[in-house]
Formats: structure tokens, C-alpha cells, sequence
């Protein structure tokens, strides 16, 4: 049998696709990653997660199902046991399933549950604390522009010239492991990164790397019309508004400079793979969450239920293992993270043990020009009254303080009206959003890239806007559920006894019968059984 190939998972968290420069943004700074694409790999244009944050995006990537399916929404709902992922089913299929901690996957309050899907976590923390912000107590007092505003600005290095966290901790760690292997199995590394999740900080060389009068136009709030009233509420509760257009700019560029520290964790590891020889005979995914606001619509960070593709639409890059079909470069075609799971799974030669929604993405691969998904979906928000699973509720009835810097986010998504329940669907051209009120929003993105304008009340899109919602509708019902691939027995032993012992005629059959249910036959065999015996067969 022809040996797996090892498969590496670069997973940094609130990576939007614009921040990589093979994407057109002459701001960003990712030589790596832009060489990787070129010569190593196909970068996907419109990749689109399926939950604008972390834990429904990882559930959903990891499993190949959508959100919606098991009920893995929202931030507070993670796999729990006996839902499988492609940790534990490469496990079983004989790899050596190596991982950090930081998965934002598994629930944490089952014992051994995390120790189940892998052979080796990292936990870390075995470092000192690396340097803080240059300029201390920068949020200063809760009245301030920076107190919401999620921003850390430039880090302090150490002696050596580093500030050394815990993304470089782990990324070392699956590094020593490439190089140190413990067995002969094939090797499945999975680094998640905290980079280049907020707070918005970093030290040098990459503080400075980013030329801020490179950065494009920043999409401004004020000049968009038809927006969620998630993006109202979070504004007005940050209270950012005496940030100038260069306090938002110096936001952006540490954000970027963050992902250029990405960049370079990621040529570290790509490194050692060819340094340990296991290069080519490894398939490598770097691919993030979901995005980050970083200033358009007068907003940072994320929010669960709005759908703009500086959220929605993440960097997403395959390579292959050698003698695979490739056609590296950027692809224009359509995909989804669910694609994610099932490309890796085709990889590795292993038959899902669960029904899901990805494609594997070797078609593609193979040929980016390769058309692939008609429409891409993401889902996020919650039901009125369904507090129990919000994340704002965690830290209690009250929620969290008001010194804390997520209690923003968590207050709005505590008003029914305004944390709906929200799905996009998009089609390469026209993005549908629809809620559950009458907060639908629709954007032509060929005239309006940016989703300035929200044309939902249109008449020139009324048919785009009922073709759109009526190919949302297939997809739930086509989406909606999963039926396990093994069977539930119907009767126990006693029920079926109970129905067949009464059509024995004697003690012969009597026992005939009873063994045969012992045996776990079901009740058609028992009855062609008892049939044949009468026969004399």
C-alpha cells in the first residue's frame, strides 16, 4: 500500500483574505505566502467560511458539516463526545495526530474528551511572558477611544530582539516534532494560532513593515446604507468615534504587520519540512477562521451575524503532496471551508465515518480555472430567547463587566432584536442575506465590491433577489439533517421474543427460535429460518 502522506494544518484565527499581497492589497507584506502560492500551491480567491467566528467556523471546517446541522452556532456549543472530526477519524486510520491546545473545537468540560483525538497536545507555557505594549495602559480609562478599541499598537522585544509568544511556542514545538518523530506513522500536525486575532499588536521588524500610505480606502459607515443593526449597536457601544482616519489607519497596519509575523511562522515551518526531507510528501493547508473588520464599517474585531466578506472570506491555500495534479497559482472558483475536510480526508485515503457536505477540492487543484461551487453559504446569530448558548451569557446572568474589552459585543448580542439569526448566500456575483425579521440585506458585487449600498428594496434585483432566496431554501432542505451510516436496531431481544415465540409449534422450534434471537437475528431471518426447519431444509 501506498504510504499516506503527512498532512500539516497552518490554522491562524481572524485572517481576512486581503491581507495577503498576492491578493491585490499593496499594503500587505506575505512574501512567503505569495511565493507559496506562485510555485507551491493554488490560493483561493473566494474562499468562504461558513460562521463569522471561531468556534461554529472550526465545527464546521473540521467536520464538513454546516452549522446549522448539529446545532454548532454559536461560540459556546463545541463537539462533544461521540461527534467525529478529522482529528480522531486520522487517528484511527493510523496517524500520528499531533496538535496545540488552541483548537476552539473541542468542549473542555468532558475529561480525556480532548486527549481522545489526538496522540500528542501541546499545551505550552513553558516560556516566560514575552514583552508587553510599548506604550503601557494604552486602552487608559473607559471613556477613552482605545478602551473597546481591542488595540495594543507596537510590542516591546527581549534581550534576543524577539517577543516571543505562544503562536512561536507552538509553531517550535510542531517543528521539533518533524524533526524528532516518534514512530513511523504518517504525521498530521495541527498548529492553530492566536495571530492575527485581536488585540491589534506586534513588535518589530513587522510593526514597522507595513508602508500606511499603501493602505487602500477603508470602507467608511457613514456612506453605506441598509446596514445590520448589529454594526449600529456595536458602533455606538465602542464609542471609536473620535478615531481619526490615521488612528484607523495605524489599526489596519499593525494588523497587517501581524499577518507578515504569520507569514514568516508559516516559511519557519514549511522550513523544516524540507530541512527533515518530508517536503514533498506532504500535504500542507494554511487556512484561517473567518476575517476581522480592521476598521471598514467603523469597526474592530468581528460580529456573528453580519456577513461582509472582510469576515466571510478567508485565505485558504492547498498544497499538495508530490505526484498529485497541480495547477499552482490563484483560483477564481467558489469554495467553501467544508471543502476544507473533505480535501484533507481524499488526501489521506480515509472514508469519512459520517455523512458531510464537502467536496474534495483535487478537481480544482488540479486545474484553477475548474469550475466547482454554484454558491457559497455562511450562517450566524441566534434565535430570540435562546440566551442559554450565547456567548455573552458564559460569565453569568449579567454577562461580562463592563471593563471588559469584549463587553460590547457581548451587551448587543444580548438584545434579541439585534443578535438575530442571520444566512448569506452568494453566487459570484449577487450576496443575499436574509434574518428573521425584515433586516435583508443584498448587494451586487460587481457594481459594489465593498457592500456599500444594500439594493434588497430594489426592483431592478427583485428576481435575482427570489432566484437567491429560493436557492437558500434547496440548500437547507438538502443540508438540514444527517442520517447516521450505521443502523439502529428496531427490537431488542425481549420484544422480538415476545412477537415470534408464540408461532412455535414445538420444542424444537421453540429453541430454534429463542437461539436465533439470542444470536442477534433479525426477524425476517428468524421467520425464512423457521421456514426452512418445517421444510425439512
Amino acid at each position: 500500500m501506498t504510504k499516506r502522506p503527512n498532512i500539516i494544518i497552518f490554522n491562524p484565527d481572524e485572517m481576512r483574505l486581503d491581507t495577503m499581497s498576492h491578493m491585490g492589497n499593496p499594503a500587505a507584506k506575505t512574501p512567503f505566502l505569495d511565493e507559496f502560492a506562485a510555485n507551491e500551491a493554488v490560493s483561493f480567491r473566494n474562499a468562504y467560511c461558513q460562521n463569522p467566528v471561531c468556534v461554529p467556523s472550526r465545527c464546521s471546517f473540521f467536520t464538513g458539516l454546516y452549522p446549522h446541522v448539529h446545532g454548532h452556532r454559536t461560540m459556546a456549543h463545541l463537539l462533544r463526545p461521540g461527534e467525529s472530526s478529522l482529528f480522531n477519524e486520522l487517528k484511527e486510520a493510523g496517524y500520528h495526530v499531533w496538535m496545540n491546545a488552541r483548537n476552539d473545537l473541542h468542549a473542555a468540560q468532558y475529561e480525556g474528551w480532548l486527549e481522545q483525538n489526538a496522540d500528542e497536545i501541546f499545551y505550552g507555557g513553558e516560556t516566560k511572558p514575552a514583552p508587553g505594549t510599548v506604550i503601557p495602559n494604552i486602552r487608559d480609562t473607559m471613556d477613552s477611544k482605545n478602551f473597546y478599541s481591542h488595540f495594543g499598537g507596537e510590542l516591546k522585544v527581549d534581550e534576543n530582539g524577539l517577543n516571543y509568544n505562544r503562536d512561536d511556542e507552538a509553531v517550535d514545538a510542531l517543528i521539533d516534532r518533524i524533526h524528532h518523530p516518534v514512530d513511523d506513522k504518517p504525521l498530521l500536525g495541527f498548529v492553530g494560532l492566536m495571530y492575527p486575532h485581536t488585540p491589534y499588536q506586534v513588535e518589530e521588524p513587522y510593526y514597522s513593515a507595513i508602508d500606511r500610505s499603501k493602505l487602500p480606502p477603508r470602507i467608511r459607515a457613514e456612506e453605506c446604507t441598509g446596514k445590520p443593526k448589529m454594526e449600529f449597536r456595536l458602533r455606538d457601544l465602542q464609542h471609536m468615534q473620535e478615531y481619526t482616519e490615521e488612528d484607523w489607519d495605524e489599526l489596519r497596519a499593525v494588523y497587517l504587520g501581524m499577518c507578515t509575523k504569520v507569514d514568516a511562522q508559516f516559511r519557519r515551518l514549511c522550513d523544516a519540512l524540507k530541512d527533515a526531507g518530508i517536503y514533498d510528501d506532504t500535504a500542507i493547508f494554511f487556512l484561517s477562521d473567518h476575517g476581522d473588520f480592521a476598521g471598514d464599517y467603523g469597526l474592530p474585531e468581528k460580529a456573528q451575524n453580519c456577513f461582509e466578506d472582510c469576515l466571510t472570506k478567508v485565505p485558504f491555500l492547498v498544497k499538495p503532496p508530490k505526484g498529485e495534479a497541480l495547477d499552482p497559482g490563484i483560483s477564481d472558483s467558489l469554495v467553501e471551508l467544508v471543502d476544507f475536510y473533505a480535501t484533507v480526508m481524499d488526501y489521506a485515503g480515509v472514508l469519512p465515518d459520517h455523512t458531510h457536505f464537502g467536496r474534495s477540492l483535487k478537481p480544482v487543484l488540479a486545474d484553477r480555472s475548474a469550475p466547482f461551487r454554484d454558491c457559497v453559504f455562511c450562517e450566524g446569530g441566534r434565535m430570540p430567547g435562546e440566551t442559554h448558548c450565547d456567548e455573552s451569557h458564559i460569565n453569568g446572568p449579567n454577562g461580562s463587566p463592563p471593563s471588559f474589552v469584549y463587553w460590547p459585543r457581548q451587551a448587543a448580542q444580548r438584545e434579541d432584536d439585534t443578535h438575530l439569526k442571520g444566512t448569506m448566500v452568494f453566487d459570484g456575483r449577487y450576496k443575499l442575506i436574509v434574518r428573521q425579521d425584515d433586516t435583508d440585506e443584498f448587494y451586487d458585487m460587481h457594481e459594489d465590491p465593498s457592500e456599500y449600498y444594500n439594493k434588497v428594496d430594489d426592483p431592478k434585483y427583485a428576481s435575482e433577489v427570489l432566484r437567491l432566496e429560493r436557492r437558500m431554501l434547496k440548500w437547507y432542505q438538502a443540508t438540514c439533517d444527517v442520517v447516521p451510516l450505521d443502523f439502529d436496531a428496531r427490537f431488542n431481544y425481549e420484544m422480538l421474543w415476545a412477537m415470534l415465540k408464540g408461532n412455535c409449534q414445538t420444542e424444537e422450534e421453540y429453541t430454534l427460535v429463542h437461539d436465533a434471537i439470542f444470536r442477534g437475528m433479525k426477524m425476517p431471518m428468524v421467520m425464512e429460518l423457521l421456514k426452512k426447519h418445517r421444510e425439512g431444509k
